[in-house]
């Protein structure tokens, strides 16, 4: 309809009017709108997260008789805390902060059932990292089968500037919330709590984040996780920050592995963000490179199943048994090509003797006991016990009883670490080991720290 003259300026009340005429003939509200189906469709799966930490006040009293003093601790009521989490696996798994569940006692988590009634589980820890300031929890279900409303992830790199994203939450223990704004960045670098995390590219957003938002959902309008919300600048209004869900997935597949979780190693590094899974990478000599998997292998099934999320296969992966055996099939240039991958414990591999073959020096973990001989008041590190002759370490003059407290940059406290650095040095290369030497002079003990350089033959 064409409207002319005077009337013209009706048309767009008319064509409104029209609008809101159609959708309430098709039996729709204009209230039902992206913004409305995107939290109607994620909330179900956000959880308000409670945790109880047991304190101690330590006290001392002063033993005359035996001239000492000695501890005692008086219990004090448990402090609580509240947050946020996002349940990513229908069987009960739940990412949040590690910030939000650190030193708990016990954590509890509120979510609203099928029938929108609110119910409260127990949960425990299942992996986190600090460096990342990302943590994945189970919810004990109460009943055996039971399922949860999940959430999923947008594509690692599936953001746009400006687009509208919503953050979701318990913002001061007050229950579920939502709040609306724009994605303002897609890499800013910014520090939480003083300390800087291991995130490199920090989503920005106006959407309000407040206290107890933290390891709640960042979504954008199709009702997909794009970050985890983490932290507000205190000195401005209306900026906050998000884990970016690349940054998400990376620490995913990291965390939550046979390797990390129970020290057996697959060698197989999975995308947890790809679609299907797709493998990242594989570790040379490992039982995953022995059964024939290479990258970019796409994983079609496991056990005979077909996994629908990085989650599913990870939780199939892990639990394998004494046999530590796993079948898998991978599509490889459209082709379907059957690997059976046969797990061992680590340190059956990553052991003191990969670490001898390549530099010659034998280490040992650094106890209590060794510590004290040492007159080293740590145990953090690994004590050189021996030096074989004419060996890069012997070249390089490192010499028994000294501790090795980093290849490479890396801090190591235990020979699997150690080995694990060690493992991809080529022939020819060059390790860079932080040392500390403590040495007796007269009724002192001078400590010296330094660093070597090995040439690997």
């Amino acid at each position: 309809m064409l409207i002319k003259g005077r009337n013209s300026k009706l048309a767009p009340a008319i064509g409104l009017a029209l609008c809101i005429t159609a959708l309430a003939q098709a039996g729709e509200s204009p209230r039902h709108n992206a913004v409305v189906e995107a939290v109607s469709r994620v909330m179900p799966g956000v959880v308000n997260i409670i945790t109880k930490t047991r304190v101690q006040r330590v006290r001392y009293y002063y033993d005359w008789w035996r001239d000492n003093w000695a501890p005692y601790a008086q219990e004090l009521p448990p402090q609580e805390s509240a947050g946020s989490g996002v349940v990513v696996d229908a069987s009960g798994y739940v990412l949040t902060n590690v910030h939000v569940v650190k030193d708990a006692g016990e954590i509890w988590v509120k979510i609203n059932d099928k029938n929108g009634e609110a119910r409260i589980y127990q949960a425990e820890v299942i992996a986190g990292s600090l460096a990342t300031d990302i943590a994945l929890l189970k919810i004990i279900p109460e009943e055996p089968g039971e399922t949860f409303a999940a959430a999923t992830f947008a594509s690692d790199d599936d953001l746009l500037l400006g687009e509208t994203v919503l953050a979701l939450g318990n913002p001061f223990g007050l229950g579920g919330s939502a709040s609306r704004g724009i994605l303002s960045s897609k890499s800013r670098r910014t520090e939480t709590e003083g300390s800087k995390l291991d995130i490199p590219d920090w989503l920005q957003t106006d959407a309000s984040i407040n206290p107890g938002n933290s390891g709640g959902p960042l979504i954008n309008l199709d009702g997909e996780i794009i970050g985890i919300n983490v932290a507000v600048l205190k000195e401005g209004q209306g900026i906050g920050f998000a884990i970016p869900i690349k940054r998400v997935n990376e620490s995913l597949s990291r965390i939550f592995t046979p390797e990390f979780l129970e020290g057996n190693w697959f060698g197989a590094a999975i995308r947890p963000g790809s679609n299907p899974l797709t493998v990242e990478s594989v570790e040379p000599d490992s039982p995953a490179a022995r059964a024939g998997m290479v990258a970019g292998d796409q994983i079609a099934t496991i056990n005979n199943h077909s996994p629908l999320n990085f989650i599913e296969f990870a939780k199939r992966l892990l639990n394998l048994g004494r046999k530590r055996a796993v079948k898998l099939q991978v599509k490889r240039k459209g082709e379907l090509v059957a690997c059976t991958v046969k797990l061992i414990p680590e340190k059956a591999y990553f052991n003191s003797g990969l670490i001898r073959d390549k530099t010659g020096a034998t280490l040992e973990e650094l106890t209590p006991k060794v510590a004290k001989a040492l007159g080293y008041n740590s145990t953090n590190g690994l004590v050189v016990s021996q030096v074989d002759d004419d060996s890069p370490a012997d070249k390089a003059g490192l010499t028994t009883g000294v501790v090795v407290v980093a290849v490479d940059g890396q801090e190591v406290n235990d020979i699997v670490r150690a080995a694990r650095l060690l493992h991809d040095k080529v022939s020819g290369g060059r390790l860079m080991l932080d040392i500390v030497q403590v040495r007796r002079s007269g009724p002192f003990l001078r400590r010296a720290t330094g660093r070597i350089l090995l040439e690997l033959p």
